[in-house]
């Protein structure tokens, strides 16, 4: 059986001045919102909740539309 990796496990917790600096970090990288979880300890809930309350976007920003066409 394949042993799974230890993570910290934040959930129910206050978020932390250093926990939301790295959110900002990890969100400005394109990291997926699960990504993040896994590295904070929270669940993507959690993240996506902090992350509208502190105003940071979590959508990629080197993704183009997928309907758009180049004319």
């Amino acid at each position: 059986m394949a042993k799974t990796p230890v993570t910290k496990r934040n959930s129910g917790k206050p978020w932390t001045p250093t926990e939301i600096r790295e959110l900002k970090t990890l969100a400005k990288g394109n990291t997926p919102t699960r990504v993040i979880g896994l590295e904070l300890g929270r669940t993507p809930g959690a993240i996506q909740t902090k992350a509208s309350a502190e105003g940071i976007s979590l959508k990629p920003t080197n993704q183009s539309p997928y309907n758009k066409r180049k004319t």
